[in-house]
């Protein structure tokens, strides 16, 4: 396989997980899947870590997402790598 070809499988997986973030927040039906619901949320968020408030809003995000990484039963502890189901 190619060298583009390996960094373009691992770019996509990487945009894959990061989508999944979003279901597993929660986000997406509380906003009828409505993408710009969505971006502008990200975007508030991206403004708020560039912000004075930024490193306590890293902590307290950080901490929170721990907490729920820790509490799925579908994720590794510490992790935040989902557990792939084995088939039996």
């Amino acid at each position: 396989m190619r060298t583009w070809q390996v960094e373009r499988r691992k770019r996509t997986r990487h945009l894959i997980e990061l989508g999944g973030l979003v279901v597993k927040a929660g986000i997406v039906d509380p906003t009828g899947d409505d993408r710009a619901i969505i971006f502008g949320a990200l975007l508030w968020m991206a403004d708020k870590l560039q912000s004075d408030q930024g490193e306590r809003a890293r902590e307290l995000w950080a901490a929170m997402g721990k907490q729920a990484f820790e509490a799925d039963p579908t994720t590794r502890r510490g992790t935040g790598r989902t557990v792939r189901a084995v088939r039996r």
